[in-house]
């Protein structure tokens, strides 16, 4: 065992001993006494990824509590976040700031920012390593607490809002061999029913998005009705037919209105992918340069009634290829003249979570930030098996 696989075991385990709200102050001691840091605080990212909120250490400025939001719009924090690098540079002090991605999976958790007497290669890494380190501790220690949740939230949250949030997945990235996702929802000024979800088998990759008709808390309801009766069909082993029938008696045996969406099943091995497209927008698809939209037959939405179920269709991934599902809160009047292909045309250098967070900020802009229905994207990058 090396020096730096002991100093990490040293961190989560002390980790584990303290409080789950005493994370950063357990990564704070232990940079403090391996390299004298004069400061150490992390940096949430909020929901909607456009500001910050810093915690500091329980000895800190602000006595453990939560600071002014910081802009993260061209921020150096944000240049940290997309490129995933650690930046440096001198403080007034004569030490030196290094501010480090928190980052799980792909998912952007926030920053760790440390002041540093020096700026040695290796304890730089070593900094690296212990934000890597804080983002898993972050990870499994807000299954215990609301800290990390409140620090997520910039504005006041309706009950809508509250219930959608739960609906969403816990990270909105993820990443493996082969494939990446993220998701971004930007919710209307009221809320508007929309949820993307997904979950990794063995050998199978679910991915949905779908948008419950109505607003405010019976949108959410009516959401949380539907995905309940996917997510239940799902983790019972459902193949992807079951699952939409699921769903669609779900609705119509509690009356509560109707749903569009899309449901995908994804062969890890194969890329082949089975697909139900239930009254949804047709997903775009970056192959060779080249945007188009894919082709899907539009089923009847989840809860109107029908003689004739949900149609299985297929298609098939191509390493390379990149596949965006989105509402129709993407294309809403207010975002009529944002050019979601040529987004898309533009992003081969970005990772998923950057073609989404720039897909819903230019619809954002276009509707000077107030949405009349919630917009919603998920992209997906697809790699390949490389297990072989």
């Amino acid at each position: 065992m090396d020096g730096n696989t002991l100093e990490l075991g040293d961190l989560l385990a002390d980790a584990e001993d303290a409080s789950p709200v005493e994370s950063v102050d357990v990564v704070a001691r232990n940079l403090q006494k391996r390299f004298a840091a004069a400061s150490v605080s992390f940096l949430f990212v909020d929901l909607i990824e456009e500001e910050l909120l810093r915690l500091t250490t329980a000895d800190g400025a602000h006595d453990g509590h939560l600071a002014p939001r910081i802009a993260l719009r061209g921020s150096v924090y944000e240049e940290v976040l997309r490129s995933q690098r650690a930046h440096v540079e001198p403080d007034d002090a004569g030490g030196y700031r290094v501010i480090s991605p928190v980052t799980n999976r792909g998912d952007c958790v926030g920053v760790l920012e440390v002041t540093l007497p020096h700026s040695d290669p290796s304890v730089l890494r070593k900094v690296d390593q212990a934000a890597h380190a804080l983002a898993y501790i972050i990870v499994t220690d807000r299954r215990f607490t609301d800290l990390y949740h409140w620090g997520r939230r910039t504005t006041p949250t309706s009950l809508a809002a509250e219930i959608q949030h739960q609906l969403l997945p816990s990270a909105s990235a993820c990443e493996a061999a082969q494939f990446s996702v993220a998701g971004g929802l930007v919710p209307a000024d009221d809320i508007g029913g929309d949820t993307y979800d997904y979950a990794l088998d063995r050998d199978t990759l679910h991915v949905s998005i779908t948008d419950a008709m109505g607003h405010d808390t019976d949108s959410a309801l009516l959401a949380t009705l539907l995905l309940g009766a996917l997510r239940g069909a799902r983790r019972a082993g459902c193949g992807i037919a079951e699952q939409a029938r699921r769903a669609h008696l779900a609705l119509l045996d509690h009356n509560r209105g109707l749903a569009t969406g899309q449901l995908l099943r994804i062969g890890l091995d194969t890329g082949h992918v089975q697909l139900i497209n239930a009254g949804h927008p047709r997903p775009l698809l970056l192959r060779d340069g080249t945007v188009r939209e894919v082709m899907l037959t539009a089923n009847l939405p989840f809860g109107v009634s029908s003689p004739v179920g949900h149609q299985v269709q297929e298609m098939q991934l191509l390493p390379g290829d990149r596949l965006v599902l989105l509402t129709d809160g993407m294309q809403e009047r207010g975002a009529s003249g944002v050019d979601l292909p040529a987004i898309l045309l533009g992003s081969d250098a970005l990772h998923a979570r950057e073609v989404v967070r720039r897909m819903v900020g230019a619809v954002q802009d276009a509707c000077r930030g107030s949405l009349r229905d919630d917009a919603t994207v998920l992209c997906l990058d697809w790699r390949g098996d490389r297990s072989r």
